[in-house]
């Protein structure tokens, strides 16, 4: 009796299994049908880097933030730029289109490496670099550890200081091998688009995601289980990483331009920007009255302002 109700439960199991894998097959396919590559692919290493360039002028590096893609970016802050600047917005590695390259988690030093190395392919030797909130942490670990191809730094509620609360529960989960193996591909098979949309709209609060977004963005790219799988590594490793980039902000010198919003409960403003603009010399800090943590979206027009003074003082503009 016991070994058939093994085997009943055995069978129960694998069909969910196959059942799971072939939703999820299924919905990353859709997702990567309707929110194809907007830009080209580079071979950078022998790593695939996908870029979107848009616009003439001096060069100007997007880097969007965790659980992103180049789309964050070309959705609204692009195009401004793009009527003055030779606009580059990458995928970072593990995400969007970008290939990944590190089992155990792109560290945000590999990451800025692979996007300046990239943006050399392009032309693009010492640009303007803007990151938004873990890309704020890359575009950070950019102008440290790659000084000499950098001419300004322009960080959007970037994830700076080393912080005390722990990660959550969803990335702490699917950073374990045991995770990626059972709960993610769950999550990718499974999750309704309306508690996508909710998500959405709780990482832009106070604001909601304007309309339009979500079907220009592509949620679906983010619930891919390889792409969950490494946003999650990174997270997890992402304080450690800070608690070691931190000490060298002080090193440095090109002229950098913060912009936080005041209602920002992700990344706070108090906890990192008012730190943060008192450790890079020089360093000039807007606050955005009343926005949450996506300024490069509900404010566009003040973060291409942030880089057109970015840019003028490194004698650019």
């Amino acid at each position: 009796m016991a070994s058939k109700l093994l085997i009943t439960i055995g069978i129960a199991l694998a069909a969910v299994a196959i059942v799971t894998a072939w939703r999820g097959t299924q919905r990353e396919g859709s997702a990567e049908a309707s929110f194809p590559p907007e830009g080209q692919i580079l071979d950078v290493d022998g790593i695939s880097v996908h870029a979107v360039v848009m616009g003439e002028g001096p060069d100007v590096v997007l880097i969007h933030g965790s659980s992103g893609n180049t789309r964050d970016m070309t959705f609204a802050l692009a195009p401004i730029l793009a009527e003055s600047y030779r606009v580059i917005v990458f995928d970072r590695p593990g995400l969007g289109y970008s290939e990944s390259f590190n089992p155990d988690g792109e560290t945000v030093v590999e990451q800025a490496e692979i996007l300046q190395k990239a943006a050399s392919e392009l032309g693009a030797e010492k640009p303007v670099v803007a990151g938004q909130s873990y890309g704020g942490s890359v575009a950070l670990a950019w102008a440290v550890t790659r000084p000499d191809n950098i001419a300004a730094l322009v960080l959007i509620a970037p994830a700076a200081i080393p912080w005390e609360t722990p990660l959550d529960a969803f990335n702490t989960m699917g950073a374990t091998t045991i995770g990626n193996a059972l709960g993610l591909p769950l999550v990718s098979a499974f999750v309704p688009d309306w508690f996508v949309s909710k998500a959405l709209d709780q990482v832009f609060a106070p604001q909601v995601a304007p309309e339009g977004y979500a079907e220009h963005f592509g949620p679906g790219l983010t619930m891919r289980r390889a792409s969950m799988y490494a946003n999650a590594k990174q997270r997890a490793n992402l304080l450690d990483e800070i608690t070691e980039l931190q000490p060298r902000y002080n090193e440095i010198t090109v002229p950098t331009e913060i912009v936080h919003g005041t209602a920002d409960t992700t990344v706070g403003l108090d906890w990192h920007s008012e730190r943060l603009i008192e450790q890079i010399p020089g360093a000039e800090l807007v606050e955005l009255d009343g926005v949450g943590h996506m300024p490069q979206v509900v404010a566009a027009p003040e973060v291409a302002a942030a880089i057109d003074r970015a840019a003028a003082r490194a004698g650019l503009r």
